[in-house]
């Protein structure tokens, strides 16, 4: 396995960033789509198509997308030696910590989605803005202990 792994690396690797790109596009998306169905009436049509709109985007892009980014990830890792004691990880670790993070505020958006969907309104709009930025700010985090790796 440890040599397929080291034959397919660049693969495994594109695959990752690919659906990482495809997991926060989602990130971002529900937010703004939580905020325009804010103002529909409970049970209207209005909210009953935008109900539609982020139930199809957690099960094509947003759910899909998180478990592949997970697997490859897994996988990278283990080629990168997470799970033998490999040195010089620690960039790694700070990486899975936030990642971690970001898999719970995925959670916490599809509930609240969710929520929403039943008529319920269980953030104010001005927090749906604010809760929208926490996935530049987790990406840039990522990104930087990616390409930097401070330690």
């Amino acid at each position: 396995m440890q040599e397929f792994l080291a034959m397919t690396y660049l693969w495994i690797k594109a695959g990752h960033v690919i659906f990482m790109v495809f997991w926060l596009a989602g990130l971002f998306m529900l937010p703004r789509q939580m905020i325009y169905m804010f103002p529909a009436a409970a049970g209207s049509d209005e909210e009953a198509q935008w109900a539609k709109r982020s139930g199809l985007l957690r099960k094509i892009i947003l759910t899909p997308s998180l478990i592949v980014t997970w697997v490859l990830g897994l996988l990278l890792a283990w080629q990168l030696g997470l799970f033998t004691g490999g040195a010089g990880l620690g960039w790694l670790h700070a990486k899975i910590a936030f990642v971690l993070l970001l898999t719970g505020f995925h959670g916490f958006l599809v509930a609240k989605s969710k929520a929403m969907a039943r008529g319920e309104r269980p953030l104010s709009e001005k927090q749906l803005r604010l809760w929208g930025e926490a996935p530049g700010i987790l990406l840039a985090i990522i990104v930087v202990l990616v390409i930097v790796k401070p330690f």
